[in-house]
């Protein structure tokens, strides 16, 4: 069992140029950037860094440049959302294979197996790769459940299956059934933008793993919460919340990151690719009006 994954892992963005091309340039900006704001590891092609537009040859490069602008200063786990075993097997081996330090996997979304299906689908990726596995539980992306149950026998029964990121709603609830099922044969991370990072460390989660535009705010918070000074992670995070909550708008959330990046000079586009939606004016405005809210931390 692997446990060395742990904090806070913002989901990298996926800058584009405005003709919508890969910007190399400011990928690696962005890299830096969450690192220098104190991010403990880095995720990469989850929903928030649009993987699911991304070409398999994009992503090949795209990974290449993040471990090598990375160099071991921080894991990457790498998100992988095939809907095919084989597909899954053979984009796990590669990402292992270009440096992934782990690989955060969504269950097939398309056919949706049972239990039994989950296990065979999770223990085949298992058996072909040598780092840990962390199923993402995001059932209003994939319409798959995994109650606590499954998630805890899958832990104790598929080696490399080490991790789980609760975007299950109500998160706080699933993290303290999961871990009275798994006990500590899993650890856990939160996801959905951090909207319930205290409540989920409170129960037990080791992680989170938010969009990359408030890493800073994300990484004090968490900060305050390991040194037990509760009340100040409380009031960074009611700073932030206006933000967090405009963010989760769905659709309309990675356009809102980019727009954050661009303003701070991160990004060079804040260019998103179909069938992402782009904040209209008005939105943008509004916007605007929360960044101001939010204080560097």
């Amino acid at each position: 069992m692997n446990r060395s994954f742990s904090g806070v892992y913002p989901i990298l963005v996926t800058p584009f140029l405005d003709d919508g091309r890969i910007d190399i340039e400011s990928q690696l900006r962005v890299v830096d950037h969450l690192l220098e704001q104190g991010a403990h590891g880095l995720g990469a092609f989850g929903n928030a860094g649009e993987g699911y537009a991304l070409l398999p040859s994009e992503k090949r490069v795209l990974l290449d440049t993040i471990v090598d602008c990375i160099g071991g200063r921080a894991p990457v786990v790498v998100g992988i959302g095939e809907t095919g075993t084989d597909a899954a097997v053979e984009s796990c081996r590669e990402a292992e294979g270009q440096g992934a330090a782990g690989l955060m996997v969504l269950p097939p979304y398309y056919m949706r197996p049972d239990g039994d299906g989950l296990r065979f689908f999770f223990s085949a990726i298992s058996d072909a790769i040598g780092i840990p596995i962390m199923v993402q539980d995001a059932p209003m992306l994939s319409q798959v459940n995994m109650p606590p149950a499954l998630l805890a026998s899958m832990a104790r029964e598929i080696e490399h299956v080490d991790y789980v990121k609760v975007e299950a709603p109500p998160t706080a609830p699933k993290i303290s059934k999961t871990l009275e099922a798994a006990g500590d044969t899993i650890s856990l991370f939160g996801g959905l933008n951090g909207q319930f990072l205290i409540e989920e460390w409170q129960r037990g989660a080791r992680g989170t793993m938010p969009a990359s535009d408030m890493t800073s705010v994300y990484v004090a918070i968490w900060n305050a919460l390991v040194t037990e000074h509760d009340r100040e992670a409380w009031d960074i995070f009611g700073r932030a919340l206006p933000l967090i909550r405009f963010e989760l708008q769905p659709g309309l959330g990675v356009s809102a990151v980019k727009h954050n990046l661009r303003a701070e000079g991160i990004i060079q586009s804040a260019r998103v690719r179909h069938p992402t939606r782009s904040l209209d004016s008005a939105g943008l405005r509004e916007l605007e009006a929360l960044r101001s809210l939010v204080r560097p931390v």
